[in-house]
């Protein structure tokens, strides 16, 4: 097996749903700008690049017609270049990157592309005619059970108290906030969003502006404030939309290469793609996910949380997130506060902050854990995410 590189990983900024810079930006128009913005700072040619895996979650209507294929041409891709559509729930966009790895890493090809997508404005979660099994919803409704209900089950079952998220998510803003302030998110391109309106007789006007930050990032946000919030799936429940992940818009791309692709191409490698682990759980409380993927991918790779130095455990819901950091062994606080100068795990915000665009998140992330990395000198990164339908995916990345 060969050792797999990523050379390049970027992103467009995560948008609120409905509110935000993308809600009408079509998702092709994101991906075909995470996929130029890839390969423009590398300046690779994309005649070089084999293939091409996009992640999505919900791949229909502007989502589907294998929009992997369809973005690589709307790019300017020679048709040389393939494409193809992953579906892993939220870790579609970490599931692009592990099969492109795999490819590389078996000599299958030289360089690949993996990317992940979701607009969550104009296709809604779900899907727009979703049809469970009529037999199989009635004997195992919990497979198709609402997220946030999932995320009530896990704070009630294993005692995570309104309090305990509502710091969590608080401490999701804090470090977002810092890490716009100080220029962090290097991984970020400067995206073109759409805006139509209707004008005084009638037609309507299309205008184009340049969005360059995650729009959902609050500032201002206090214990105090988050305190105040409704619960949002259960009357009696602790699980508000302040600590809750934001349902955004987004998408992200990164490039693998072989060693010999690194040189024949002349780029700098940024880190390894070691290893990629998945595992199954409860439907009905898939949050816990990471609980089980992570031990198996550290197990795989004969090394131990504390080995790890920075952690992008996806935020779905504050509640399952602690849990899991509970199970791993990294949940004493000093390794996620913002105050904290020992913090590892979501340093600059998580997706309470930053928004999980479903299918992209798995992809956004990558590319915050690899510029991370390399500013900070960390040698191991550990992603990891819950998934839809009760699974967990967890990866290992190594500084060059």
């Amino acid at each position: 097996m060969r050792d797999v590189y990523i050379v390049s990983a970027v992103r467009t900024p995560g948008c609120r749903r409905a509110r935000g810079a993308f809600s009408q930006t079509r998702p092709e128009n994101l991906l075909v700008q995470a996929l130029h913005g890839a390969v423009g700072r590398i300046k690779l040619d994309p005649a070089a690049i084999d293939d091409l895996m996009v992640g999505c979650a919900f791949p229909e209507a502007e989502q589907g017609l294998n929009i992997g294929r369809v973005a690589a041409q709307m790019a300017g891709f020679p048709d040389s270049v393939s494409g193809a559509t992953v579906n892993r729930f939220c870790a579609s966009g970490l599931e692009s990157i592990a099969i492109s790895s795999l490819k590389v890493a078996n000599g299958w090809c030289d360089v690949a592309m993996a990317a992940g997508l979701e607009s969550m404005s104009i296709v809604p979660m779900g899907g727009n005619m979703p049809r469970p099994h009529p037999e199989w919803a009635k004997e195992h409704p919990d497979v198709y059970v609402s997220m946030g209900i999932t995320a009530e089950n896990v704070a009630k079952r294993y005692n995570v108290t309104r309090q305990d998220q509502d710091e969590f998510a608080y401490n999701s803003h804090l470090k977002a906030a810092e890490a716009q302030k100080n220029k962090l998110f290097t991984e970020i391109i400067p995206t073109n969003a759409d805006k139509y309106e209707e004008l005084k007789d009638g037609t309507i006007k299309r205008s184009t502006f340049v969005q360059d930050f995650d729009d959902g990032v609050r500032a201002d946000t206090t214990v105090e404030g988050l305190g105040k919030l409704r619960p949002a799936f259960a009357a009696t429940g602790s699980v508000t939309a302040g600590n809750s992940s934001q349902t955004t818009d987004g998408a992200a791309a990164s490039i693998l290469m072989s060693e010999e692709a690194v040189k024949k191409y002349g780029v700098k490698p940024l880190v390894k793609f070691k290893l990629y682990a998945v595992a199954g759980c409860k439907a009905d409380e898939m949050g816990v996910g990471p609980a089980y993927a992570v031990p198996k991918l550290l197990k795989l790779a004969g090394l131990k949380a504390e080995d790890i130095g920075l952690w992008e455990l996806n935020e779905a819901f504050a509640s399952q997130a602690i849990y899991c950091a509970r199970q791993i062994g990294i949940a004493d606080k000093k390794y996620w506060a913002a105050d904290s100068k020992e913090k590892r795990i979501n340093i600059s915000g998580g997706a309470i902050a930053l928004g999980h665009p479903l299918g992209c998140t798995g992809s956004k992330l990558a590319a915050t854990m690899v510029a991370n990395m390399v500013r900070l000198g960390v040698k191991y990164g550990v992603e990891s995410m819950c998934i839809g339908g009760g699974m967990g995916a967890a990866a290992l990345f190594e500084l060059c």
